[in-house]
C-alpha cells in the first residue's frame, strides 16, 4: 500500500477549505432568506443563488481545496474534467433540489427529513464522483463501514443546513449556522477520504488528465467573481423587514387616499 497523505500541505489546505466551506454556506443561507420574503421568478433566482453558493462553494470548491493535499506517495494525480464538472453539477443540482422542497409553503418535519436524506445522498455522490475523477496509477479500495458513515454525516449536515436556510435570520444567526455547517462538510469530506485505501500499480503510460492546480484556479477565479456577484446582490437588495415597512407605508398610503376620495364631495 502506497503512504497516502492528506494534509501534505500540513493545516493550510483544510483550514483553506473549511473557510471555503464556512462562506459559501454564509453566503447561500443568506440568499435563501432573501427568497423566503419573495414569490414568483423572483424566488426561484434567489433560490438558485442559494444552491450555486452552498452546493458550488460550499460543498463543491471546498472538496477541491481539500483535494490539493491529498498525495499518495509520488504518484502522480490528474482530474478527469468531465467528471469533476459532473460532481459540480451534481452538487448544484441536488442542494438545489433540497432547498426548493424546504422552502415551499406547506414545509413540514417530514418534508424537512425527506430533503435532507436526498440531499445528504447527493452530496454524498458528489464526493465519490469527485474522487472517482481522479486519474493514479494505483487501485483504490474503500472501507464500507467509513463510507456508510460519510453516508449519514452528509445527510445530517444537509438535513441541518436545510432547516438553517428556513429558520434562520439577521447577520449573527446566519454566520452562526455557516461555522456549523462549515464543520458538517469538511467532516464528511475527510471521513470519506479516510474510507480510501491506495495500492500503486505499474503503468507504463502517463496519467491522463488535468492537474489539479491548473483545473482549480480558473475554477477559483470564476466561483470568485460569482461569489462577489451574490455578496453585492444580497448587499444592494432590500432586507425582508424593508420589504414589510415598505408594504406597511403602501398600505397606509392607499388607506389615506380611499379615505380622501371618499371624504370628497
Amino acid at each position: 500500500m502506497s503512504h497516502v497523505d492528506h494534509f501534505s500541505y500540513g493545516l493550510v489546505t483544510p483550514i483553506a477549505a473549511y473557510i471555503v466551506s464556512t462562506i459559501g454556506c454564509m453566503l447561500g443561507l443568506a440568499l435563501t432568506a432573501k427568497a423566503r420574503a419573495r414569490t414568483g421568478p423572483a424566488r426561484v433566482r434567489w433560490l438558485v443563488g442559494g444552491a450555486l453558493s452552498i452546493g458550488g462553494t460550499g460543498i463543491w470548491v471546498m472538496h477541491f481545496v481539500a483535494m490539493m493535499g491529498f498525495t499518495v506517495g509520488g504518484n502522480p494525480i490528474r482530474y478527469d474534467v468531465l467528471l469533476t464538472t459532473a460532481s459540480m453539477l451534481l452538487a448544484v443540482v441536488i442542494v438545489g433540489g433540497g432547498l426548493f422542497l424546504v422552502s415551499a409553503k406547506d414545509n413540514s418535519p417530514v418534508r424537512l427529513v425527506l430533503s435532507g436524506m436526498i440531499t445528504g445522498v447527493g452530496v454524498a455522490g458528489m464526493h465519490y464522483l469527485g474522487v472517482a475523477a481522479m486519474n493514479m496509477s494505483a487501485t483504490v479500495y474503500y472501507d464500507v463501514t467509513l463510507i456508510a458513515l460519510s453516508v449519514v454525516i452528509a445527510m445530517v449536515a444537509s438535513t441541518v443546513a436545510l432547516w438553517f436556510s428556513v429558520k434562520t435570520d439577521g447577520a449573527l444567526a446566519t454566520a452562526g449556522a455557516a461555522l456549523i455547517m462549515g464543520v458538517a462538510v469538511c467532516g464528511m469530506h475527510y471521513v470519506g477520504m479516510f474510507a480510501m485505501e491506495v495500492r500503486p500499480r505499474i503503468s507504463l503510460t502517463p496519467v491522463e488528465g488535468a492537474r489539479g492546480l491548473d483545473f482549480m484556479l480558473p475554477v477559483l477565479a470564476v466561483v470568485s467573481l460569482l461569489t462577489l456577484g451574490l455578496l453585492l446582490a444580497v448587499i444592494l437588495s432590500p432586507s425582508e423587514q424593508e420589504m414589510r415597512t415598505d408594504a406597511e407605508l403602501l398600505a397606509q398610503l392607499e388607506n389615506r387616499r380611499a379615505a380622501a376620495r371618499h371624504a370628497a364631495p
